[in-house]
This record gives structure tokens, sequence and C-alpha cells, in this order.
């Protein structure tokens, strides 16, 4: 069997279930991926990720008897497109799991209104949540305090820039990050936010303007194609070879956009990266060879996040507690508590916790570090 045909066994169109109605003999479960627009180019790893956690469960007898299906929608487009849409499937999934920007988040946790549960499975914004909201992502402190220590007190870095998209995700890594930077004796010499959604970056004008500053190190919370662009523009500067990059939103996808980088200063902080070797990484990457082929998009760290969120959907609905009000809570209990009875249909069990430092080496990711709150 294909890719192409694996995927297609596990997705509903979003258009049939609508008309054909609720199925109770299914878990149906909304799928929220970026097929389009600056995260475009992460859509199709997860969309693997997603019909190979779906397939695992399936081939175990599905969740409670019930098999498991994914209807896609894009979150790449507009948060009221997207909300709108998700919106109108109302009662005929019984949840959704996915990443996308915090922008599309926000506007899918108002018009959900709480009646199904909610897996946002990426690095998040931080802040409270409406029932139903489950995060399995790390918020920005949790995310990079450590990786910003680690810089600090390796490289020195005193001097930061930080350059985002301007949306929600970036604007709290930026307040966020005012307070890491002045806590380890350095200080933050220039702030961008650049358009979002846009037609791209002026990369070049940036980066002239992090020479100016006598910028060190540079905290990018830029996504997708501005980031890609962005670090293409860099890497053929002058500061390329001595100016530390932080990102905490670069994956495998977005270093092979931007051709790689060869200057040893590009950094990336995620809960995971295809070429750690952690026992964990290479389970999950053999299931999905065995399933997908050698030519399938490379299982970045938001892939694995919506493998895990599909898995954790199955493992509430193990407990009865696929609901608004009884995911927040279950999940925390489910991701404490060691007991691995809800995950029997999970190869690989719960998600993962902590964090790594990875260095781009060419057109790789190399974990130097794990990273720890």
């Amino acid at each position: 069997m294909d890719s192409t045909s694996v995927v297609r066994a596990v997705l509903r169109d979003r258009v049939e279930v609508a008309l054909t109605g609720p199925d109770p003999a299914v878990l149906r479960l909304g799928l929220l991926l970026p097929l389009s627009g600056a995260l475009g180019l992460t859509g199709p790893s997860g969309l693997m990720a997603a019909a190979l956690a779906a397939t695992e469960l399936n081939t175990a007898g599905g969740v409670n008897g019930r098999p498991v299906q994914l209807v896609l929608l894009d979150a790449g487009r507009s948060p009221v497109e997207v909300a709108a849409d998700a919106s109108a499937l109302g009662d005929l999934v019984d949840a959704y799991v996915g990443f996308h920007t915090s922008d599309v988040h926000r506007a899918l946790e108002v018009a959900l209104g709480g009646r199904v549960p909610y897996i946002f499975t990426p690095p998040h914004e931080g802040g409270g949540r409406r029932a139903g909201v489950v995060l399995l992502g790390d918020s920005p402190t949790r995310q990079l305090a450590p990786a910003v220590r680690w810089l600090a007190a390796r490289r020195g870095a005193r001097r930061w820039a930080l350059v985002g998209s301007d949306y929600i995700w970036p604007r709290a890594v930026h307040r966020v990050a005012g307070g890491i930077v002045r806590s380890l004796g350095g200080e933050v010499v220039a702030q961008w936010l650049v358009p979002f959604p846009g037609r791209g970056i002026d990369a070049e004008e940036i980066v002239a303007g992090l020479g100016r500053v006598r910028a060190e190190a540079i905290l990018l919370s830029l996504v997708g194609r501005d980031l890609a662009q962005f670090n293409r523009a860099f890497a053929t500067s002058p500061l390329a070879s001595r100016v530390v990059r932080l990102s905490g939103s670069l994956e495998e996808n977005g270093l092979l956009a931007a051709g790689g980088d060869d200057t040893g200063e590009l950094y990336a902080a995620m809960r995971s990266f295809a070429g750690q070797g952690d026992d964990r990484r290479i389970a999950l990457a053999e299931r999905h060879h065995a399933l997908f082929g050698g030519h399938a998009p490379v299982l970045d760290a938001y892939a694995e996040g919506c493998y895990d969120g599909v898995h954790l959907a199955a493992a509430l609905a193990t407990r009865g507690a696929l609901t608004a009000p009884l995911a927040q809570p279950t999940t925390a209990a489910l991701l404490a508590d060691g007991d691995r009875t809800p995950w029997s249909s999970s190869p690989l069990g719960p998600p993962r916790a902590g964090s790594f430092l990875a260095r781009a080496d060419g057109l790789d990711l190399t974990v130097i570090a794990p990273l720890s709150g």
C-alpha cells in the first residue's frame, strides 16, 4: 500500500461527513493542519504522522471497538475561515487535534465554545484556556528560557535582538524574552515584528539593522517560509559566523526550505528532532518508514506532536473522558500518573516530556544538549 492509500484509508472528506451526519460507531477526529500559508511546508508531515497514529489505533482494534477516522481541515487559512469550517462540523467530530498558528488557535477556541475537546499540539503563547482546550506544547518560558541560559553561559551572548512575526505567539515570546535576558545580566538591544501573514519579509534590511545594533544573539520567532527566508539571507551576511541565532519554531522541513545552514551558529529549541537517536525517536522513525517508505516528508517536531495528539484523544476516549469538561483534568492525570493502561494502543506510550537544543549542521539538526525548565 502506498502512502496516499494509507492516508486515504483513515481520512474522511469534510463535505461527505456533513452530508452523512454523525456516526457513533466510529471515533472521528477533526484534524487541523496548515496545508497552505506560512506554515504550509509543515502540513504534509503532520498529516502523515496523524495517519500513522490512526492506523496504529485501527490495527489494534480501534478505540473501544470504534475505528478512528480523520476529518482534515486546512488550518493555514485565515482564522475566520478555519473557525467557521470547524464550527460548522459541530458535533460531527468527537474532538479536534492539530497544530497551526496561535491566531487561528484563539479563533478556534472561541468558535468551538467548549463543545468538544480541542488538542493543540505545538509550542504556544501561554496563559489560560477555555474548557476543553488541551495544550501539549510548551509556553515561551518553558521552551526558551533553558536554551537562552545555555547559550548565554557557553557563548557569552549578552546583547540580544528579538525578531518575530506579528501575531500572538511571537508577541508573547518577545514579552517573556526580555525578562529572561535581563535575569542573565543581558539586554535586549532591538526588536522587530514583521507583518503576518504577508508576502514575505525584507530580510536583508533586518540583517542590516542587526549589524547596526551590534547584536550578539538573535531570538527568532518567525515561522514557516518567513523564517526560511530570513535564515537564507542571514547565512550569506558578514554576521553569519559570529552572531548566534536561536529559534523556537525551526524544524527539519524549515531548515530544508532555507537550503540548510553551515554557519555553526543556528540553534533550535524543540521537543524533538528527527536525528536525535533516542529510543522513542528511533521507534517512531521506523514505524513511519515502514508505513510510508523513505520518500515521505521528514517527521519533524510538529508532526510528532500531532501523532501524540491523536493517541492522546484515543487515551481520553478509552477513559470515557473525551469531553470538554473532562479533557483538561484527565490529560493532566494521564501525563502524570505513569499508568500505561490508557496508552495500550499507542506503541510509543505517552508524549515525551522535556525538550532539546539542536544546532544546524548543513541540512540536519544535531542535538547538542537536553533542556529542562
